[in-house]
């Protein structure tokens, strides 16, 4: 993996919830160097045989008194808004797959004080999108507005459309299935609109606007974020390559946690 140091022979644990297509992945990419082992949280134990230096466990407590370096949580929305906040409280800190949970404000003042309590942080990896630096860099200046633009193919929303009476419009155009703030969106598409939250918390709330449009003309999830301000304008766009397990997930995911979690055991940040 990137970003390793010749000298750096040091053991480093993780710990991971959820075993999905997301977490499989991860968890490959981590044990691929062998100075990484995990202990993974999971419902349903995996019915293959296990990779080398990866055991699992039934229960958040058993994992925490595992005592990972860190913990990442690559499960659900709803997964993280009943596990991670005992994990930080007990000073571990954990990377986040599943942002869309922040969209709650009960989740999100819970993780505050949470980290409070156990010194420890929540990281938000970059996931389907990237530029977040200079997102959040820019926004300091006071005076940026972003608009982050979610574009998949029409079959990515068909049951959307289908309700909404779109479908058939669909085929032939780009149609906005919903235009607003970032925590209406995640609480609308909560296992779909990650990436617009992610952006949002760079930018500020207030000033980012998200937009979901099934657009016949694109074959892959396309992320779009448009930012003008005081330190200048930028337009970013992204498109992800679906994961090999599971379509309705990005490639880059599982490469985003596992880059996220070397960047914060790694002694070069």
């Amino acid at each position: 993996m990137s970003g390793e140091t010749p000298t750096d022979s040091t053991e480093r644990h993780v710990g991971l919830i959820g075993y999905g297509a997301a977490g499989r992945a991860c968890a490959a990419l981590l044990l691929a160097d062998p100075r990484y082992r995990l202990t993974v949280l999971t419902r349903s134990p995996p019915g293959e045989p296990l990779p080398d230096r990866l055991s699992v466990v039934a229960s958040l407590d058993v994992l925490i008194a595992a005592c990972p370096r860190i913990i990442v949580e690559a499960a659900s929305a709803e997964a993280f808004a009943s596990l991670v906040p005992a994990c930080l409280r007990a000073g571990i800190d954990v990377v986040a797959a599943s942002i869309g949970a922040l969209q709650s404000q009960e989740t999100g003042d819970a993780v505050v004080a949470a980290c409070r309590e156990g010194h420890s942080r929540l990281v938000l990896p970059s996931g389907a999108v990237g530029g977040l630096d200079y997102i959040a860099a820019a926004a300091l200046a006071g005076d940026i507005a972003v608009t982050y633009t979610s574009r998949k193919p029409p079959a990515a929303w068909t049951a959307e459309l289908t309700e909404a009476g779109l479908a058939e419009a669909a085929r032939s155009e780009p149609v906005t299935l919903f235009e607003g703030s970032a925590p209406e969106a995640a609480k609308l598409y909560p296992r779909n609109l990650n990436a617009g939250l992610t952006v949002a918390l760079a930018a500020g709330i207030d000033r980012t606007r998200v937009r979901v449009v099934a657009d016949p003309s694109v074959s892959t999830n396309t992320h779009e974020i448009e930012v003008t301000g005081a330190a200048g304008d930028a337009y970013l766009r992204f498109a992800n390559k679906p994961s090999p397990d599971n379509p309705k997930t990005s490639m880059i995911t599982a490469l985003s946690l596992a880059s996220a979690v070397q960047k914060r055991l790694d002694p070069m940040q």
